[in-house]
C-alpha cells in the first residue's frame, strides 16, 4: 500500500446548529475545531445547518401544498368562461 495516499478517516462529530444536535460518526472532512464528547475524549467537530434532526422531511413538518386551492384558481383565472 503506498503511503500518504489515504485520506484521514477518523471519528468526527457532527453539529446541527439548528437543532443543537450532535453525533459522532466516522469521516474525512477537514476541520480546525474540536469538542469533548460525552466519553470524555476530544474529537473534530464539523458544524452543519441541516441534519435528520432539523430537516422538515424528517421532522414532518413540511408544507403542504393546497392543491385543490390552486386547481380552483387556475380555473377561475384562465378556464372556460
Amino acid at each position: 500500500m503506498k503511503k500518504d495516499i489515504h485520506p484521514n478517516y477518523r471519528p468526527v462529530v457532527f453539529w446541527d446548529l439548528s437543532s443543537d444536535y450532535k453525533f459522532l460518526t466516522r469521516s474525512c472532512v477537514n476541520t480546525k475545531e474540536s469538542i469533548v464528547w460525552e466519553d470524555g475524549q476530544e474529537y473534530p467537530v464539523y458544524k452543519v445547518e441541516v441534519s435528520s434532526q432539523s430537516h422538515p422531511f424528517y421532522t414532518g413538518k413540511n408544507v403542504l401544498l393546497d392543491t385543490a386551492g390552486r386547481v380552483d384558481k387556475f380555473n377561475k383565472r384562465y378556464g372556460k368562461k
